[in-house]
């Protein structure tokens, strides 16, 4: 007779799983670290990151050549001008930068094309089923996804802004130091844009058909048009609050003066803490709302 053996203990899972609905998938944390690993490198080494570079290589080259004009005298720029109407000075200058190239441009652009994408790229090149076979939750990969997302453009449009204020502030007419607290405020507008945006845009790629026509139109139709409209409907965009943080931002003496009174005229005057309270509900909102899609929706790849 053979004897029957004693049944081997299962071997214990690494110390970075725990039961997830009671599987031994890996903690949604750490899970998220892991794909946020994978995302970074693919993600800095694909074809939309030349497109980031060249959105943001963009005000850098009219930072140089407003450098340039200035350094031989052929702008009104820098300087009192000696007349009666101050001239436009450098952190002048530099803000209006922000508002115009990043917040109102570069900030939404960046959000439709890399936030849709999260999910919607993995539908497209019909991977999608191999990213969900792993045993990481569906929610972690978005999020993991999203990550990579918000350092990848973090990494590339902040030093974009760091070029244009060190190449615009000292030569025409204004202090670097006295104006530091602004230019870090302005770079945390920027990071607070980009995850808004991105959150927003990765709900609308996990849930959406047609994601990139989709953050299009919300970035260059409904966005700009309810902001021209008086009433309540401009609320429900992301670029309502945060203009109303930019003139928060500016400083508040000389020719600034104009361009808070031209930023304003496209909003209502709010509180900064409103503002901030409101992004971050949306932020969180969208971002729970995406992480729900991705987890509920059945993706269903086109021959």
């Amino acid at each position: 007779m053979t004897e029957a053996r004693a049944p081997q203990p299962s071997p214990r899972p690494p110390d970075d799983t725990v039961g997830l609905r009671g599987d031994s998938r890996p903690k949604f944390l750490a899970s998220s670290i892991r794909v946020l690993e994978l995302t970074l490198g693919e993600m800095l080494w694909s074809r939309r990151t030349v497109f980031m570079l060249l959105v943001v290589g963009g005000p850098v080259l009219i930072a140089c050549l407003l450098r340039l004009l200035a350094s031989l005298d052929l702008t009104p720029f820098g300087g009192d001008g000696g007349g009666s109407q101050p001239r436009v000075t450098g952190p002048a200058i530099f803000g209006l930068m922000v508002w115009g190239f990043y917040l109102r441009f570069t900030v939404p652009v960046l959000g439709v094309f890399y936030g849709t994408s999260l999910i919607a790229n993995e539908v497209e090149d019909k991977t999608i089923t191999y990213l969900f076979t792993r045993p990481v939750s569906r929610g972690a990969v978005l999020v993991g996804k999203y990550l990579g997302y918000l350092v990848c453009t973090s990494v590339v449009v902040l030093p974009s802004v760091t070029v244009v204020y060190f190449v615009i502030v000292p030569v025409l007419g204004g202090g670097v130091g006295e104006n530091f607290p602004t230019f870090v405020t302005d770079l945390g507008l920027l990071v607070l844009g980009l995850a808004v945006y991105g959150a927003l845009f990765a709900f609308v790629g996990a849930w959406f058909k047609h994601p990139l026509l989709t953050g299009l139109i919300f970035v260059f139709g409904w966005e700009p048009a309810t902001m021209l409209i008086p009433g309540y409907m401009k609320s429900f965009t992301v670029s309502y609050y945060l203009q109303g943080l930019v003139p928060h931002a500016m400083p508040q003496e000389g020719a600034m003066s104009l361009i808070r009174s031209l930023v304003q005229a496209f909003q209502t005057p709010t509180s900064v803490w409103s503002n901030l309270a409101w992004l971050v509900v949306i932020w969180l909102s969208a971002l729970v709302m995406a992480v729900w899609a991705v987890e509920h929706r059945e993706y269903v790849l086109e021959q």
